[in-house]
């Protein structure tokens, strides 16, 4: 049976409510629509690239596709993250591209309504850039994660 995800409210988990794959940055709880993850796997290294920002931690080349890796605990101004073998990447698309995003582990996955989505409060502006919102779920904070801006920037300035 296929489920209908249409405005006219035929699916009530449909139109009006988001599926998020959840994962952590130390304490923090982020997540990412589960339409834009392609695969999570294994932190296993990645080839530095030059001039890149100090949150992009080089390239992995996945089944002959070459992907990005950017240090989510970097890219909010945390500092580098320290890979263990219980890091993750979170591969996704965006746009027409894929990128990966070096996390803490992957919690699990959410089901949201859409009204329950709130406005990031002003004061951190890398908070306020690179996320889309802030729900609650299940007394904890997750932060929604804009994935263009957390990739746009990349490249240094020349």
């Amino acid at each position: 049976m296929a489920f209908k995800d249409d405005a006219s409210g035929s699916n009530a988990a449909g139109a009006n409510s988001l599926q998020l794959i959840a994962f952590s940055i130390g304490e923090q709880t982020y997540g990412v629509e589960i339409t834009t993850v392609r695969e999570i796997r294994a932190w296993n290294g990645a080839t530095p690239l030059p001039n890149t920002r100090e949150f992009v931690r080089g390239v992995i080349n996945l089944r002959g596709t070459i992907v990005p890796i950017f240090d989510l605990r970097a890219r909010f101004g945390e500092g580098p993250t320290s890979p263990t073998k219980n890091h993750v990447v979170v591969v996704m698309s965006v746009g027409d591209k894929w990128v990966g995003i070096l996390v803490d582990a992957v919690s699990d996955i959410l089901t949201v309504a859409k009204d329950d989505i709130h406005n990031v409060p002003e004061g951190n502006s890398i908070d306020t850039e690179l996320l889309n919102g802030i729900v609650t779920h299940e007394s904890r904070m997750v932060g929604l994660i804009d994935l263009h801006a957390v990739v746009s920037g990349a490249k240094m300035d020349s």
